[in-house]
């Protein structure tokens, strides 16, 4: 199967799970808003505190990184929330209409650079993609996080070391030694790999300060 046709399925997997369970973390596939906000949190530790800053959520779905930012008092940030699911972008308006500083894109050609890039849970669905092919896209999808962003980009995903047991076969679960050697190579020497929060997954965090 093409990348092409995987993110087909995904694209119409993520619908159905929006139009299902509408702004919820179901809506994006997660079982709670403790384990969503959990990984923001990781994914977050990216970024520099007390001073404004541009971020893009890559695959934003409804936006709740938005809300979490808030919440977590992050002042003076713009927010950019891209995805190509367009029921996704179309919620994500609509919640968060009259809110300054969030935009919401679905074209490429409409995206800039950004302070910081960070990207949740893009990863997980693979569909009948090949591990091999999705591992070149994810490989591909970190080169394009480094160019649209200054300060650097973070990523999660769900860890190899996942119990076999409940291990989904459209999912992917990547190698967190092989990705963290990836990035040191070819993007950063300030790489961090965070594996330790409870969670069957791990962020990979890239500075380039």
């Amino acid at each position: 199967m093409s990348i092409e046709e995987a993110l087909q399925q995904l694209n119409q997997f993520y619908s159905e799970k929006i139009e299902t369970f509408g702004a919820t973390p179901k809506g994006v596939d997660y079982n709670s808003f403790e384990s969503q906000e959990i990984r923001f949190e990781q994914l977050l530790k990216l970024c520099a505190t007390g001073v404004p800053f541009s971020i893009l959520d890559y695959g934003c779905s409804y936006g709740a990184l938005a809300d979490y930012l808030a919440k977590r008092g992050y002042k003076d940030v713009d927010y950019y929330g891209f995805d190509i699911v367009e029921k996704a972008i179309e919620l994500a308006r609509k919640v968060h209409a009259g809110k300054q500083h969030r935009t919401f894109l679905m074209k490429s050609e409409d995206l800039s650079v950004y302070d910081y890039v960070v990207a949740s849970g893009i990863f997980n669905f693979r569909g009948d993609a090949s591990f091999d092919s999705w591992t070149e896209f994810v490989v591909s999808e970190l080169h394009r996080f480094d160019k649209l962003s200054r300060k650097g980009f973070s990523s999660n995903f769900l860890t190899k070391y996942s119990d076999a047991e409940k291990m989904r076969s459209n999912l992917y679960y990547a190698d967190p030694c092989f990705l963290f050697d990836y990035a040191k190579r070819n993007f950063s020497k300030n790489v961090a790999l965070l594996h330790d929060y409870t969670l069957y997954d791990f962020t990979l965090i890239v500075r380039k300060e």
